[in-house]
């Protein structure tokens, strides 16, 4: 089950160092400054990576697709 974007977002502390792994290039600055925010985050990965839109959105759900729910209780 894929990770609902909400739940990164208001978790982005504990997901902001994958992130960080995933998309080296971005500064912990810039990260800091997305905050979770997906659109801010595809556009900083097509402005930094010199990519179109459609491959941020790919990259960003495959990398959403990746993340593990942080807590035991579900």
């Amino acid at each position: 089950m894929r990770m609902n974007w909400e739940r990164i977002e208001l978790n982005w502390r504990h997901y902001k160092g994958n992130a960080r792994r995933h998309w080296a290039k971005l500064s912990d600055q810039e990260l800091d400054a997305i905050a979770g925010n997906r659109e801010r985050l595809a556009e900083k990965i097509r402005e930094v990576y010199g990519v179109s839109q459609e491959i941020a959105e790919k990259q960003l759900a495959s990398w959403q697709g990746a993340q593990k729910e942080n807590s035991p209780f579900k």
